[in-house]
């Protein structure tokens, strides 16, 4: 039924009269709003919202994914991803960076009520998802536990990038299952062309009876650039079902400054963020009559910046970057007033690369990167002893043009070593190779191929953990004689670029070697459930499907329908199911625009997900309908003003998410109307 379904949604598209693409690889297109996901690629800010005079979509530039060495065109890149920018970005921000990207084919997220939650690519969460800030790792503690929160804020981001499959070979291997890279700025690469730009903005929410205010300033002339921004955000505890879910409130917020020397020879500077985070946990949202206190998370990280680009700085050596990040973690539970357990991550990550001049055809680029953290969880659940791990890569990746034909090579190696407090080290050797091959049948059609194999060295969690964890409401048990695991995967692409349908269709398969995962034995101990993090062969297989048909443009404004689905399956040898494992989905949305407005209505279909773990609850299925209104008013030369009016989940469903650890206990809002306006400068 699910394939199905995923086949319905794809050949709704088709239907329509021409073949199809996925707009993340097109060239960037005006966005009627609305498309969320791998739609198509709204230009820059400063281009929409009638700041600047349309252009047609033929002739806007292509998208720049900063993630890829060699800061390869989107549409020129043979691996899966998707990008996220300009008012499509807009309209599918939200409180965390997993919900912001949920709407890309293949991506999900992990829910925690409205303060955490963390991307989830093809099945894949946790430590083999790397969600990274402007290249560089966040620094957080977020992989550990569904409960930690992600300390890159996705309402101050210029771009988010999703590379989908192992990107092992360009960010270590806590990248196996993927990786979300979050642009934003903060280091200046040259100075605004007018000497200023920037955008303000303020909005209201009905769900939680929550305001945000966000700014973000950029600035400079000859020789420097300046940059600063700010957030705060304030939620109360939301609304599902008709009532409150106590212990649900968050309250965020984040700024930085930053500052950089630029010109013609590249770039210099450095930036100083800080972020801080006050959210509850509505799993453990406590009882008055019992005088059980509720437990919520205070968070605190500041985080330093170093980055540079020199070009051409010898002969055969096209450029040269470096970037180093330094960051201070903190976080502690509480139970009411009394502090629980403190998480300390005090982390140091180094990024060298360079790219050299074509030779003999083939432009690639190769580097180093290097990490230290010293990680600890001290207080009244020490479920993972305090533990120091470090780590060093070194990479290579090659592109060819041969006409019809693209080819995508890389290699990496790496060495990382942790060593817990009084127990013994455990040193791994992980390697990567990849390949991809793109052929351009014609200019329409293009096949796509990526053959990847991958290895991650185990988290600390997973080999150190032994004790309980209220927050999450488990007790974990790890195991020191975890291997690296290995996954080998295999996808098949089919690319359609046509005048009045953009489409792609993807397959994949991914086996992996002794994958690590969290089983629940259904046991208990300290009134907790019992999870043991254990190693065995698994598969998982699955499939992506997006159509944008461009209806109409004319005098009344240009019409898209965009039409979408995925799915995945993932079963361990034996044939048992692995836990919390994504529900199938299919999507559509009809979006329209002209120079002032632009609106959308759409829906998206999550199916029940009932091929669970051992001990593991299903989740029934259910329709998110949503809606976006924009209007764009006092434009100029200099900027603009625009106000919108959003509505998330208008049928008020009760949604559960099979990808999170309370879904019982705590499904997604209910029925949310966002107001607010933005100025952009």
């Amino acid at each position: 039924m699910l394939v199905r379904a995923l086949a319905l949604s794809v050949c709704a598209g088709l239907a329509l009269c021409t073949p199809p693409t996925r707009a993340e690889v097109l060239p960037a297109t005006p966005a009627a709003g609305g498309t969320g996901g791998d739609g198509a690629v709204a230009p820059p800010e400063g281009e929409r919202s009638g700041a600047k005079p349309k252009v047609d979509r033929e002739t806007l530039p292509a998208v720049v994914v900063t993630a890829i060495p060699g800061e390869q065109a989107a549409d020129r890149i043979v691996a899966p991803v998707s990008v996220l920018s300009g008012t499509e970005l807009d309209e599918a921000r939200a409180g965390t960076i997993g919900q912001t990207v949920s709407n890309v084919p293949g991506v999900q997220t992990t829910s925690f009520g409205q303060g955490v939650g963390r991307p989830v690519i093809r099945g894949f969460d946790g430590p083999r998802v790397s969600v990274l800030s402007d290249g560089l790792g966040s620094e957080d503690v977020s992989n550990v536990s569904q409960d930690h929160a992600v300390t890159v804020e996705p309402f101050l981001a210029d771009q988010i990038e999703i590379l989908k499959g192992p990107s092992t070979l360009l960010y270590g291997s806590g990248a196996i299952g993927g990786i979300v890279n979050v642009v934003d700025g903060r280091i200046p690469t040259a100075a605004p062309a007018d000497g200023i730009s920037g955008r303000v903005q303020a909005g209201y929410d009905s769900v939680s009876n929550g305001s945000s205010e966000a700014f973000r300033v950029d600035a400079g002339g000859s020789g420097f650039a300046v940059h600063a921004d700010g957030l705060d955000r304030h939620d109360h505890d939301y609304d599902v079902d008709g009532q409150s879910l106590p212990n649900s409130y968050v309250h965020t917020k984040a700024g930085a400054i930053g500052g950089s020397m630029v010109g013609d020879w590249g770039y210099a500077g450095l930036s100083v963020s800080r972020y801080l985070d006050n959210y509850g946990n509505p799993a453990e949202a406590g009882d008055l009559a019992t005088g059980e206190a509720p437990v919520h998370l205070q968070m605190a990280q500041t985080r330093y910046d170093l980055k540079g680009a020199v070009d051409a700085p010898f002969a055969g050596i096209d450029k040269l970057e470096l970037n180093l990040g330094h960051s201070d973690y903190r976080h502690v539970e509480f139970d009411g007033d009394v502090p629980g357990t403190t998480f300390t991550n005090d982390a140091n990550e180094g990024r060298v690369l360079v790219t050299h001049a074509p030779l003999a055809g083939w432009l690639g680029a190769f580097g180093m990167q290097a990490f230290h953290r010293d990680f600890a969880a001290v207080g009244d659940e020490t479920f993972v002893p305090p533990t120091s791990t470090r780590g060093i890569g070194l990479f290579a990746t090659e592109r060819r043009d041969f006409g019809v034909l693209d080819v995508d090579l890389g290699a990496r190696v790496d060495r990382q070593s942790s060593i817990p407090d009084g127990g013994n080290e455990r040193a791994f050797r992980p390697h990567s190779l990849s390949a991809g091959f793109a052929w351009r049948l014609d200019d329409a059609w293009h096949l796509t191929l990526n053959l990847d194999r991958s290895q991650r060295a185990p988290a600390e969690e997973e080999l150190f953990a032994n004790g309980p964890h209220d927050a999450s409401a488990t007790f974990e048990i790890g195991d020191p004689r975890l291997r690296e695991e290995t996954a080998n995967q295999a996808e098949l692409g089919l690319h359609w670029h046509g005048e009045r349908i953009d489409a792609k269709v993807a397959a994949y398969a991914n086996r992996y070697d002794d994958f690590i995962y969290l089983a629940d034995t259904g046991l208990v101990e300290d009134a907790l459930p019992v999870r043991d993090w254990s190693q065995a062969n698994a598969r998982f297989r699955g499939g992506e499907a997006e159509a944008t048909l461009h209806l109409a443009a004319n005098a009344s404004g240009h019409y898209d329908l965009r039409v979408w689905g995925d799915t995945v399956r993932a079963t361990l040898q034996d044939g048992g199911n692995l836990p919390r494992i994504p529900a199938a989905r299919v999507g559509s949305a009809l979006s329209w625009h002209d120079d002032r407005w632009r609106a959308s209505i759409g829906a998206t279909r999550y199916f029940a997900q009932d091929e669970t773990a051992s001990f593991e609850t299903g989740t029934a299925g259910f329709t998110l309908v949503n809606a976006h209104l924009a209007w764009s008013f006092h434009a100029n030369d200099r900027g603009s003003w625009e106000a919108f009016l959003d509505g998330n989940n208008l049928a008020d469903q009760t949604a559960r998410l099979s990808t999170s650890l309370i879904k019982d206990a705590a499904p997604l809002p209910g029925r949310n109307i966002s107001v607010g306006v933005r100025a952009l400068f």
